[in-house]
Order: C-alpha cells, then sequence, then structure tokens
C-alpha cells in the first residue's frame, strides 16, 4: 500500500501556491492538473578521473619534502655527540607531524600567485616554535623511556629552531625560483569572468607578465562590446569574448582550461555564483578579484584568501574547492555510514516499538516507501514509518502538509511531533543514497515546481541531502518559506565543515527532546 508522505502533505484538496514572500499558502483548485514535466536534471558530477590538473603540480609535495629534510637535518645537528641515531629519528617524528598540521593549517603548502618565501617567514617561525615546544614537552613527558636527542639547554634549542628555520627557507625559496621558471614556459589556460574594467585589466596584466604562469584565452561576459573608447585604452585586445555565462562549460572543456579568474563589474554580476560553481564542478581553481581593494583583506563568505596574494596589485582570494571535492569530505561519509550502522543497531528495539505501534494502530505497511530526489538529480526511495494513509498515488506525489489532516492518528502525530518517523532513514543512509546532514529530499513534483519559482534550488542537489540540516534547525519546515530554505540550504553547502555538521546534529538531538509538532 502507497502511504503519504509524513511531512510534507496537505489536507486533502488543498495544493501549495507561493506567496510574494516565498511561503506556500494552500489554495483549492478547481480541477487538478497533472504534475508538470520534471526540468531536466543536473549533469552528473565529473569525478576527479576526468579533471584538468590542479594549480601548482607537485609543488605541495616539494614543499613537505623541504619541511621534512629541514627538521631532520636540525634534529640531527642537534643530537651531534649524543652518538644515537634512533634518538634523532624520535625526536624527528615527534616534531614533523605537528609542523606539518600548523603548516597546513595556515596554507602553508598552497601555492600562490605570488609566492614569497619572505611573506611566508613570520608563519614558519609561529609554526616552528610551537612544534619545537610540542617535541619538547613530549620528549620529557617520555623520558627514560627512550633516548633523548631534544637538547636540554636552551642555546641548542635555540640553534636547533635556527637551522629548521633557515634550511626550510632555503628550500622553499629554490621551489619558488623552480616554480617562477616554470610558470614562464608553460603558462595554464585561464578565462576571465567579467568583462567590465576590472576584467580588461587583469586581462592585459596577464599577457604583460607571464611570471603568474597564467595564460587568458578568453572573456566570459554576455556583454559582446569593448565600451567606451577610454575602455578599449585599457582593454587586451588578445583576450577576447567568447560568450556568455552558457559558454563557460564549453570553453572550459574546449581549450583545457584549469583556471577560472571571476572579477567585479561585469555584466554578469548576478551569475557571479552560478560561475563559480560551474568552474569548480569542473575540477578549476577559482579566484576572486573583488571591486573593492579592501575586501581582499577579509574573508569572502566562507572562502578565505591566502594571505598577502595578488595579482599585479588586484587583491586575489583563491576559493575553496566545494564541499565534495575537498579531503574531510571522506571523512563525512565515513562518519555517516559508521554513526547509521551504530543507530541502527542501537535503536533496534524502539524500531521494533514504532513498527509495532503503527502496525496495530493502521494495520499492514508500516514503512512508507516515496520517490525523492538526491544529489546530482538522481531520484531514490526514502523510508518512513507511516503515519497515515493516502487517497491515491496522486495525492502521495502532489499534497504539501498533512499537520493537520483528520486521517492522522495518535499514533501518527506523535511519531511526527518527536520525529521518530525519521529513524528508518538511517538505513538510506547506510546505502549511500542519503547523509545525515544535508538539504532535505523533496518529491520530483515538488522539485519541478520550485525550481521555477527560485532558480538556486536545484543548487541543492550539490550535495547528498540529508536526514536533517540547517534550514530544518532554523525551524524551517512544514508551511515554511521555499526561498528561505533555498537560502539556508545553499549556505550550508558552501560553508560547509565537519564541525558544522556536529552543531547541526547536536541541535537536531536538542529538538527531538523537546518536541513541538511540525
Amino acid at each position: 500500500m502507497t502511504t503519504v508522505d509524513n511531512e510534507e502533505l496537505p489536507r486533502a484538496g488543498l495544493m501549495p501556491t507561493t506567496t510574494g514572500h516565498g511561503l506556500l499558502a494552500l489554495t483549492r483548485p478547481a480541477v487538478q492538473s497533472p504534475p508538470p514535466a520534471a526540468a531536466p536534471r543536473p549533469a552528473a558530477r565529473p569525478r576527479s578521473g576526468g579533471r584538468p590538473a590542479r594549480t601548482g603540480g607537485g609543488v605541495p609535495a616539494a614543499l613537505l619534502l623541504v619541511d621534512g629534510l629541514a627538521v631532520l637535518a636540525a634534529v640531527a645537528m642537534a643530537a651531534v655527540g649524543a652518538g644515537d641515531p634512533l634518538a634523532t629519528l624520535w625526536a624527528a617524528c615527534g616534531l614533523f607531524p605537528l609542523l606539518v598540521l600548523l603548516n597546513s593549517a595556515g596554507g602553508l603548502y598552497r601555492l600562490r600567485l605570488s609566492p614569497s618565501v619572505l611573506d611566508e617567514f613570520p608563519a614558519l617561525c609561529g609554526r616552528a616554535a610551537v612544534a619545537a615546544a610540542f617535541a619538547l614537552t613530549l620528549d620529557r613527558c617520555l623520558h627514560g623511556l627512550w633516548p633523548s636527542a631534544v637538547p636540554e639547554d636552551g642555546r641548542r634549542m635555540l640553534l636547533l629552531l635556527g637551522c629548521q628555520l633557515g634550511l626550510d627557507v632555503l628550500g622553499r625559496g629554490a621551489v619558488y625560483t623552480v616554480v617562477r621558471r616554470r610558470r614562464r614556459l608553460s603558462p595554464r589556460p585561464v578565462l576571465i569572468a567579467g568583462a567590465g574594467p576590472i576584467g580588461r585589466q587583469i586581462g592585459a596584466a596577464l599577457l604583460a607578465h607571464p611570471e603568474y604562469g597564467l595564460r587568458p584565452v578568453g572573456v566570459i561576459d554576455s556583454r559582446t562590446t569593448a565600451g567606451t573608447a577610454e575602455e578599449q585604452q585599457s582593454a587586451a585586445p588578445q583576450v577576447p569574448i567568447l560568450g556568455g555565462p552558457e559558454m563557460l562549460d564549453l570553453e572550459i572543456a574546449g581549450q583545457d582550461v584549469t583556471d577560472v579568474i571571476v572579477t567585479s563589474g561585469g555584466s554578469d554580476d548576478a551569475t557571479a555564483g552560478e560561475t563559480v560553481r560551474t568552474a569548480t564542478r569542473r575540477g578549476c581553481e577559482v579566484w576572486f578579484v573583488p571591486g573593492v581593494p579592501e575586501f581582499g583583506a577579509f574573508e569572502y563568505g566562507n572562502r578565505r584568501a591566502a594571505a598577502g596574494d595578488h595579482l599585479w596589485g588586484f587583491p586575489c582570494l583563491r576559493l575553496s574547492p566545494s564541499a565534495m571535492d575537498r579531503p574531510t569530505w571522506i571523512a563525512k561519509r565515513s562518519v555517516d555510514a559508521a554513526l547509521a550502522a551504530a543507530g541502527l543497531l542501537l535503536v533496534s528495539p524502539l524500531l521494533l516499538g514504532c513498527a509495532l505501534a503503527v502496525r496495530i494502530d493502521g494495520g499492514a505497511g508500516v514503512i512508507f516507501r516515496q520517490e525523492r530526489v538526491g544529489l546530482d538529480g538522481r531520484s531514490f526511495t526514502v523510508l518512513k514509518f507511516r503515519t497515515m494513509r493516502p487517497a491515491d498515488e496522486h495525492e502521495a506525489a502532489t499534497r504539501w502538509n498533512i499537520s493537520q489532516d483528520h486521517r492522522l492518528g495518535a499514533t501518527g502525530r506523535f511519531l511526527r511531533r518527536t520525529s521518530l518517523d525519521e529513524l528508518p532513514q538511517l538505513w538510506n543512509v547506510l546505502r549511500g543514497e542519503m547523509s545525515l546532514v544535508g538539504p532535505r529530499p523533496e518529491r520530483p513534483y515538488f522539485v519541478a515546481r520550485f525550481a521555477q519559482s527560485y532558480p538556486q534550488y536545484r543548487d541543492r542537489h550539490r550535495v547528498p541531502v540529508g536526514i536533517t540540516g540547517f534550514a530544518q534547525v532554523h525551524g524551517l519546515r512544514g508551511d515554511t518559506s521555499i526561498e528561505d530554505r533555498t537560502r539556508f540550504d545553499n549556505y550550508y553547502i558552501e560553508s560547509w565543515s565537519l564541525w558544522q555538521d556536529v552543531k547541526i546534529l547536536l541541535r537536531t538531538a536538542a529538538s527531538v527532546l523537546r518536541p513541538g509538532g511540525s
């Protein structure tokens, strides 16, 4: 028996319409029309195997090697006379991992447009001092268990620190010299998004200064003219305007573009977000040149600029990869699978109790199954405990909310109020169809309707859908603004972090402990 979605179906005979405030108003149609045809699904996200090479190539590995050799050499010099090579190795093993973590957190393994070891020197000093203090503390705590190679004399400790920094600076300087030479010999193709004054100046600067290693192959902008005579004088005539944002996918693939520079002041500022998402999905490095120079000193959304990075005097912010392209996303999926498996085992008595209650209250068919739209617009079958039965298939697919439906019994109302009806979705998480945290999945009928009213609605499908989400912990469920939900969900995707998922799960648990209905 097909069952009704227990979160998003309205009372019988009512259909949702959007108000000017983005809220769904329930109205009674004269004749129920069939669902509108679903819009084309977004293209599946290309995976790493078919993406252009990221900026920098093997530079992060080279910098990591430089740091490791500097640590090992410095500890060996400080341990001269100790006569125990194992002690030297032990000290390096205590110092190097923390140094790598600190440098990585500070962006010191990310190649910039204008790399300079002098710019990095203060950060290298501070992180080396913290790592050395940690190694010294670890050595003293394990004193007697292993031969010590860390000098107790304060002057020798300073010597160790100075040797490590000196070798690190020399090594990094050599790496950056090689990088600048390679950039001149083999520049990477880059597209500029925005044909305004800033975009034209950026194109001219890249042509005049090959040390940045970026060769502009074209500009993406709906504007096809060069502007006024004064603007034409500052333009880069060798950089043609290739077309509007719709050409971005084609040009990235056709010209093997590895970098995209998004600039302010173009005619397509309103679609800059879509430009960023398209370029990121294609595996490009994305840079942002703001129209206000002071803006470069701050964060852009949740994307940080590398300190001191600039492109011929223009502040240039490197935008971080999309959520699913970050290394920590692997940890998210691992945590999802582990917690879902553990959850299914721990709450199995509760699941059995809920199933028995639904069976006694409403008869056979305790599990509700319904098609929902997930990652990249692909459909899957969501699972919930049934709280009521629909009149027919059409009602199950097209009705909005059932919180006041007279067919909702005591058991169904309790399950909805406590959110226990969502527990079977742990199986969806274990199967990889959902995540614990993400935008809530919706039925194809409503995805098509909402995407027509809110162009950013389909952007929610860039990541797997979730049992709970950023919008839900802010009270956006049931008859609430779809526009607000869309904005919250896309903000979650752009600002995603593991800690944010933890916060959402904690807030979800707190809301379950104080149920307030839906």
